[in-house]
């Protein structure tokens, strides 16, 4: 039987994007996501629990993703779970699952960092960013109908 392995969330930065580069050269982004899960509670009112999930994002990606983030920004990433274990300097044995981040899209603007609106954007080669302007370039050839979610 096959496995599948996939994770798609959307939700605001809780920090900077931190990047870093490896010892042979390659880019390395580690992003925090606080996704809201939301629910009625036994006496009938809305209750929003957060969820923190460390997203990791890896080359031209990554760059771009340290360029042009911020805490507080919206948005949507497709990758997979990685489980990850070392041992800490105390010798204790530490623990995490990670998201590889296949794609990040930039949802909004950097103005509205904290909001939910505005027109999702893809990233991933910096070839579709425009620097004149505050913002990014509108996908071509496809609609807001286009996204799974």
């Amino acid at each position: 039987m096959a496995s599948i392995n996939r994770v798609t969330l959307v939700g605001n930065l809780t920090r900077d994007p931190e990047l870093r580069t490896t010892p042979n050269g390659k880019s390395v982004c580690t992003l925090g996501l606080a996704v809201n899960e939301r629910y009625k509670n036994e006496s009938g009112e809305w209750i929003e629990k957060p969820n923190f999930f460390d997203i990791v994002v890896w080359g031209a990606q990554a760059e771009s993703c340290s360029q042009y983030l911020a805490k507080g920004r919206q948005v949507a990433v497709d990758g997979r779970l990685s489980f990850r274990s070392w041992e800490a300097q105390d010798g204790s044995k530490r623990s995490k699952v990670e998201v590889i981040a296949n794609t990040v899209q930039f949802l909004g603007s950097r103005q509205d960092a904290g909001s939910s609106g505005g027109a999702p954007v893809a990233t991933g080669a910096p070839s579709g960013l425009n620097p004149d302007t505050s913002d990014f370039d509108a996908p071509s050839g496809g609609s807001d109908d286009d996204i799974p979610f």
